[in-house]
């Protein structure tokens, strides 16, 4: 179409969101976020290792179900798909929870990705397709770390423009992830050959839902756990980049590890679903969270304030 998503989403669209984080991130806070080891380990395990197990725990349950075979298989895709390279920064930065950490998970996150996801598809699922790792490890540099840095650079000559004049990051951000999961719904509802029963559909809706709320509310009681040393802003963005799914990485994935896979378009609704879905869910919950993060950090300010002595 006119939009010529192939070129405007697949590389300028992803760009420009990574530009425009490594433009309104401080340096300073993501040089700290690097050192948080403890917080990157929870957040990629939980992605990588915890959610595509539990998925295919579930999915055993399911299989006995009239459900159709290959929107569970897609189900199963979507837990294999590494943190997303947008909507979990946008939203930590719309609570204001811990931006920082939550761009290194994406990006590390993202990089991970491109050799344990599809060693993960092809555990659970089985292709005989060839993965081009290089292929995808240059374009995610490309649309990932070069823009980070440029945004990074650009920041230090107009750093006192920026807080003068304060622009809308988030929003920029926001509508261009928006114009992605547009034309990507474009792309895979237009091919005639996909054959989608409403049964099917409204169940896997309704479990997409439900898997989102379940693992977001666990995240929260791990993180959130008196051992667990995370500040309520590390929080905010455990509960977002543990749970959210890539659509930008997972779309051109599933394409090069199923080339060719009749039901490549069924496979692929859930983690179109998936994404609209983590990004709704996500905004209502904002106000929430938000709440939640503002007060506890104003009642750990009040625990360690130094207690006046008593007057006798």
């Amino acid at each position: 179409g006119p939009l010529k998503p192939e070129i405007t989403i697949t590389y300028i669209a992803v760009s420009a969101i990574f530009f425009n984080s490594g433009l309104s991130l401080k340096t300073e806070e993501l040089t700290s976020a690097l050192m948080h080891v403890k917080l990157h380990l929870f957040v990629q395990i939980f992605t990588l290792v915890f959610f595509p197990t539990a998925i295919w725990l579930f999915l055993q349950l399911l299989s006995i179900t009239p459900i159709n075979e290959w929107l569970l298989k897609g189900l199963q895709t979507v837990g294999c798909m590494p943190p997303p390279v947008s909507s979990a920064v946008i939203l930590t930065k719309a609570v204001g929870g811990n931006e920082a950490a939550a761009i290194f998970n994406s990006a590390f996150g993202s990089f991970l990705g491109i050799v344990i996801t599809p060693l993960l598809l092809l555990l659970f699922l089985g292709s005989s397709s060839s993965v081009p790792f290089t292929s995808i490890f240059s374009q995610l540099f490309m649309t990932v770390v070069v823009p980070l840095i440029i945004g990074q650079i650009v920041r230090r000559y107009i750093k006192d423009w920026l807080e003068r004049k304060k622009p809308p990051f988030g929003a920029i951000s926001s509508c261009v992830l928006l114009m992605i999961i547009y034309t990507t719904f474009c792309d895979t509802f237009a091919n005639p050959n996909i054959d989608l029963d409403k049964f099917s559909l409204i169940v896997i809706v309704f479990i997409i839902f439900s898997v989102q709320m379940s693992f977001m509310f666990l995240t929260f009681l791990f993180s959130t756990r008196s051992n667990s040393s995370f500040t309520p802003a590390d929080t905010v963005a455990i509960i977002f980049c543990s749970t959210h799914k890539s659509l930008t990485l997972g779309i051109p994935m599933l394409k090069i590890v199923f080339a060719g896979y009749e039901h490549l378009s069924l496979i692929s609704v859930p983690l179109l679903i998936y994404h609209p879905a983590q990004i709704l869910l996500g905004s209502l919950l904002v106000p929430t969270i938000k709440s939640w993060m503002v007060s506890r950090q104003k009642a750990q300010k009040l625990t360690r304030q130094p207690k006046a002595p008593v007057k006798v």
